[in-house]
């Protein structure tokens, strides 16, 4: 494809894969259809199973599930296929993938606590699966190569060295001003979503903050040294200080549950 039409077919993509965020209501770029997002979803959750040990503790398996199906029961993803599955792993995470598979590793069980933490970390990963982060990281990706293509072909010519020259700065360069500040975009997105839904599940959002603190000192002991522009999370102080700043909006929403 030339240049010139590739430019403006990226152009056309993006007028016409603009959605919105839900509770946020921030435009997004998502080219990738909600059925083919779900299925690699499921894959990819399929493949989790079969690769990372599930938890065969009873007592915290039913605690994820029922803390599970209360927030997605108030998430904006019709036709989700929910599944909450624990994982055994010392590592202090969660994940979602697109279509509604959320796993929750063990080693994160000391720094929620109660279910009101676990709350806060589901929340904040369903958030993820509601605002189609997967599918928006993969259109960017998309639109991204196709603008790289474009410029490459006008800085180098027919030189290939110029062109791959250019690949790599351009690379390092979307990386750290694209890539990076967009992921941090999205985790701080899911962070308000999430807020929202613990409160409408009847979860005290305040709790919220309380398993970031909580969290923050966790990170801490362990000692990460990446600076922050180099971060896909935003620092932990920058999280917290977004959570109050949202708090009166999640207080409105907040219904304590029976």
């Amino acid at each position: 494809m030339r240049p010139r039409a590739l430019l403006v077919g990226c152009a056309v993509l993006w007028t016409a894969g603009c959605v919105t965020a839900p509770e946020t209501g921030r435009r997004q770029l998502v080219l990738i259809g909600s059925a083919q997002e779900m299925q690699l979803g499921l894959q990819a959750f399929s493949d989790m199973k079969k690769e990372t040990p599930v938890s065969n503790n009873a007592a915290t398996k039913a605690l994820v599930e029922k803390v599970g199906r209360r927030i997605a029961a108030v998430a904006d993803l019709p036709g989700a296929e929910w599944e909450f599955v624990m994982f055994e792993s010392p590592e202090a995470n969660a994940f979602c993938l697109p279509g509604g598979k959320v796993g929750v590793y063990t080693g994160i069980l000391p720094v929620t606590k109660d279910e009101a933490g676990l709350a806060t970390v589901i929340a904040h990963e369903v958030a993820h699966a509601a605002a189609h982060h997967g599918a928006e990281r993969m259109s960017r990706a998309i639109v991204t190569q196709g603008l790289g293509e474009v410029a490459s072909a006008y800085v180098g010519g027919k030189d290939p060295r110029y062109q791959a020259a250019f690949g790599s700065l351009y690379g390092i360069g979307v990386q750290v001003g694209e890539t990076l500040p967009h992921s941090r975009k999205q985790e701080s997105e899911a962070d308000q979503i999430g807020l929202i839904y613990m409160a409408k599940a009847g979860y005290d959002p305040e709790a919220a903050v309380a398993f970031w603190q909580r969290f923050a000192e966790y990170n801490r002991r362990q000692g990460s040294q990446t600076p922050a522009f180099l971060r896909t999370h935003p620092l932990d102080e920058r999280r917290i200080a977004d959570l109050k700043q949202w708090m009166p909006r999640a207080k409105e929403a907040y219904r304590p549950a029976r």
